[in-house]
């Protein structure tokens, strides 16, 4: 009996000390992540298995799918492929309960006791979730240091708000990702904000270099908010002409930020390190949250609140959030030039929502309603909201944005925008500030010429003497250079090859698409209907061209088109990059076609 009971004393002391051997490392810290979806909640480590525990935080009733193909990669350079999921199964839909949170493992091979460091991926596909350097050594993490040009500039509260220069000149902005792996993205996109440049929804894209820096320089003509798309988030910052941004971007720090299970663990410090152009700040505006201070006005969820209400009453619904807006500002910790700043962004935020009167009145109606398409289109175009007489002079109390100060605003190019559907737009902004000079004057002219340029048609002779008539000369500066190039990408667009333009001839409507794919009969075709204003449409056009290289061997034509919305130089010049046979059919024809396949874009 003494023996049995010491056998099963020894036995009891063996399973303690393989169970001791477990690593448990709990909601492990980590360098950067391609998606917020899924995070790490503890990482088991045996002699046997490594399991990690999964916590999924995504829209209810929506699905996620975790890949057969997934896997660790140590910082040895070793990879570890998935063995299965608990809770969930690998290449299927899992879908996500009413609480859009839920729980599952994932099992791998054992990892090595030297290892300090994981990759978790699920292959090089879109989509693919990735996390980057997850840290099974805590302690070690936590005491790295930051680069000592990452440091946070004393801000004096007592500055105002400088007034910016307009001159035509080079922006540049540099920076570098601490912690880059050439893994996680060797590219990022620039979206510049200005109303100048924001046509298109223009963008640059800045190359990554191994080290983990970039550089991008922008031709603008004064100060220009700019914000960086990365896989872990959006950075936004100013630049302006002739003046250099500098950034020390600090992704582990701006990751933890955005995780619900380490939000309110210990910070890695900023996300962003600013120098350079009025690097206190912005360092200083990275820290306030722009958009809840002007949630109630800017991002309001109120079309409830709004459905059903007359045009006076949705104003006074907008204006009633202004004075404890402006207090909330008034009564922060903020410096006065950032003070100013908010200030400025509330009088544009507002500004757009009045200009946007009818159309907010006409949404809010269509979904609280819930109207179909057919009862969409009727109530949008059928419907007639009342707009009283002098209802727009409440503009007047929003002065700022006719200063060139308004050009910080994040929201400036938007606004622009926005008071475009206003009826008569400038007699009414003439009429409500009391000028029909000022920058707000010049950047609404300046953004038509731009506009038009970009469009493919070259300044007219009376154009050419509208510039004349900006305040400031720089404006016409810079339109006269981008007018020389595009009239030199005209010229080299008639040399190129690669694309048919093609006639739909005289056919009903009923017969149109049958005619135009008539005439590639026997072959495989792509379809793409398009316009030369929708900006994912020529975002597609440049992401199929590499599918179009590796298949270049197979019988596929590539079949595109387009309206009458689309301007016809525009359409000529830029289908020249876009191989494949075109047609630009009449506005008729369009819309039977658009009814037909039940386009909506």
């Amino acid at each position: 009996m003494k023996r049995f009971a010491w056998i099963i004393g020894l036995m009891f002391c063996t399973i303690c000390t393989i169970q001791a051997k477990d690593r448990v490392i709990e909601r492990p810290p980590f360098l950067a992540w391609s998606s917020n979806s899924i995070e790490i909640d503890k990482i088991v480590m045996s002699d046997t298995v490594t399991t990690v525990y999964i916590k999924a935080f995504y829209r209810p009733k929506y699905w996620i799918k975790i890949a057969t193909g997934s896997f660790l990669k140590d910082n040895n350079g070793m990879l570890y492929p998935i063995r299965k999921g608990v809770g969930i199964t690998l290449d299927k839909e899992f879908w996500m309960p009413e609480s859009g949170e839920a729980e599952f493992q994932l099992l791998f091979p054992p990892i090595p006791e030297n290892v300090t460091s994981l990759d978790f991926s699920e292959g090089d596909f879109d989509g693919a979730y990735k996390i980057w350097g997850i840290q099974l050594d805590k302690d070690t993490f936590y005491k790295q240091k930051l680069p000592k040009e990452a440091v946070v500039h004393k801000i004096n509260k007592k500055a105002i708000l400088p007034t910016p220069k307009l001159v035509y000149g080079t922006a540049t902005l540099k920076g570098k990702m601490l912690d880059y792996q050439k893994e996680m993205m060797q590219q990022m996109k620039m979206h510049i904000e200005s109303p100048a440049l924001n046509v298109h929804n223009e963008q640059n894209i800045i190359k990554i270099k191994e080290d983990g820096t970039f550089q991008a320089e922008v031709k603008i003509t004064s100060v220009t908010s700019v914000s960086l798309e990365l896989p872990f988030g959006w950075i936004e910052c100013l630049i302006a002409p002739n003046e250099e941004t500098s950034l020390i971007i600090n992704t582990k720090e701006l990751c933890r930020r955005q995780a619900h299970l380490q939000k309110k663990d210990k910070t890695y410090g900023e996300p962003v390190y600013f120098n350079g152009y009025l690097a206190s700040l912005q360092q200083e505006l990275a820290s306030v949250d722009i958009d809840i201070v002007l949630k109630r006005v800017y991002y309001m969820d109120m079309y409830n609140d709004i459905a059903g209400k007359s045009a006076d009453e949705y104003k006074a619904y907008v204006l009633e959030r202004l004075p404890s807006i402006r207090k909330e500002i008034a009564q922060s910790p903020y410096s006065n030039a950032c003070k100013e700043l908010l200030n400025i962004q509330v009088d544009l935020a507002a500004t757009g929502k009045i200009a946007m009167t009818e159309r907010e009145l006409k949404s809010a109606y269509i979904a609280v309603n819930k109207l179909n398409k057919e009862q969409t289109d009727d109530y949008f175009y059928n419907t007639r909201i009342d707009i009283p007489t002098e209802y727009y002079d409440t503009l007047k109390e929003f002065t700022s944005i006719n200063t060139l100060k308004a050009l910080y605003g994040k929201y400036y190019a938007s606004t622009i925008y926005l008071i475009s559907f206003l009826p008569n737009s400038l007699d009414v902004l003439k009429e409500t500030l009391g000028t029909g000079q000022g920058p707000l004057f010049d950047n609404i002219k300046f953004n038509k010429l731009y506009q038009s340029i970009k469009d493919f048609t070259p300044l007219t002779a009376e154009q050419n003497v509208e510039l004349k008539t900006f305040s400031s000369p720089v404006y016409a500066e810079m339109l006269t250079q981008v007018n020389k190039e595009i009239i030199k990408k005209i010229e080299l667009n008639k040399r190129k090859t690669g694309f048919t333009v093609n006639e739909t001839g005289q056919v009903s409507n009923e017969d149109l698409f049958p005619s135009i794919i008539s005439k590639f009969r026997g072959h495989t075709l792509l379809v793409d209907f398009w316009a030369t204003w929708c900006g994912p449409c020529r975002t597609a056009n440049k992401a199929i061209t590499p599918m179009k290289e590796e298949l270049k061997d197979k019988d596929i034509i590539y079949l595109y088109i387009t309206g009458e919305t689309s301007p016809k130089a525009t359409w000529e010049n830029m289908i020249t990059d876009i191989h494949g046979e075109h047609f630009r059919v009449t506005n008729e024809q369009w819309s039977f076609l658009m009814s037909s396949f039940n386009i909506r874009g």
